[in-house]
């Protein structure tokens, strides 16, 4: 069994942290999601992203991961976990993409390979079963929540033929409801396993995982957006130029704006079943990367003309 270097897959360093990952991630999907380049071989490596990211977005996860890097780092074909392994995630009968690697079901176990999870029994000797049902993961770009285009779904599942079990491929075009949110299941009736004989078929769950954007934060049908602006932007009030998902806007910027302060914008968010969320635009002052002479003595100017001490209540 192959050993996956997952932060080689999502090319961030060992120490990076989640902010990192994630905008890794986004990059990644963009360029490797089956949406975006539809006639290319990218499925596989798409895979592996989503696998990458789910471990190392994952606390725990990483930390298990971290470990057992130590162990056998070296990436071979025999690799196996240390006697005794378990993982304290509980992954196991968790959402099934059924497409997860051999190396992640023996770490954190899941079954992922072995096919979608089943709601019932695996038995395919009885007869008027209710098919099998699936669970998948399905990773969804905030710009998706826009469009009214379906979205492509492939998935396998085992199926009883000429008496073996095989693995078939399903694909299915799926239109994201209005309104979801990260997390949330969705269920198509009848698109799981064949049942055999008069049983029916079984139901096909999506688990929605909204992909991580590199600007916009999402809170519930909110999106929260840092505004970085300048010193004298903040005091003497400015315009800027803010993007959302259905184009860019101006936000007005008061005199005297804090670091921190909180701007809502209305129906600038995610779609709800009705209506739209809001965009909240979180201030944050930035200095200058760089100041020449000149603009250090105006800065020394200002200086001895300003008054305020910003910690001032510390001797109170």
């Amino acid at each position: 069994m192959e050993f996956k270097d997952y932060y080689q897959i999502l090319g961030v360093k060992e120490d990076a942290d989640l902010k990192e990952i994630k905008k890794a991630y986004r990059k990644l999907a963009l360029k490797l999601h089956p949406d975006m380049q539809p006639d290319s071989n990218s499925d596989e490596e798409f895979k592996e992203l989503v696998e990458a990211y789910e471990v190392l977005k994952d606390p725990q996860r990483r930390a298990e991961y971290d470990e057992l890097k130590k162990y056998g780092a070296a990436p071979h074909d025999n690799f196996q976990p240390p006697p005794g392994w378990q993982s304290n995630n509980d992954f196991n009968g968790a959402h099934t993409g059924g497409d997860f690697s051999d190396f992640f079901n023996s770490v954190f176990g899941g079954g992922f390979n072995q096919g979608p999870r089943s709601h019932h029994s695996d038995d395919f000797s009885g007869f008027n079963n209710h098919g099998q049902d699936a669970e998948i993961e399905v990773p969804v770009f905030l710009e998706d929540l826009f469009s009214e285009a379906p979205k492509t779904i492939q998935f396998s599942m085992p199926m009883l033929e000429d008496g073996e079990v095989k693995h078939v491929n399903k694909i299915l075009k799926v239109k994201i409801p209005t309104g979801v949110v990260d997390s949330e299941r969705i269920r198509l009736k009848g698109q799981g396993g064949k049942g055999l004989g008069q049983g029916r078929n079984g139901d096909l769950y999506l688990h929605i995982r909204l992909v991580p954007h590199p600007l916009f934060d999402v809170e519930g049908h909110n999106l929260v957006i840092t505004v970085p602006i300048l010193p004298w932007e903040a005091v003497l009030g400015c315009k800027v130029e803010v993007p959302t998902l259905a184009g860019k806007i101006n936000l007005n910027i008061k005199p005297n704006s804090q670091t921190g302060q909180k701007l809502r914008v209305k129906g600038k968010g995610l779609k709800m079943k009705t209506g739209l969320g809001d965009m909240i635009a979180v201030l944050k002052i930035v200095a200058p990367d760089k100041t020449t002479d000149e603009d250090k003595a105006l800065w020394q100017q200002l200086a001895q003309l300003e008054h305020d001490d910003p910690r001032a209540h510390w001797s109170k």
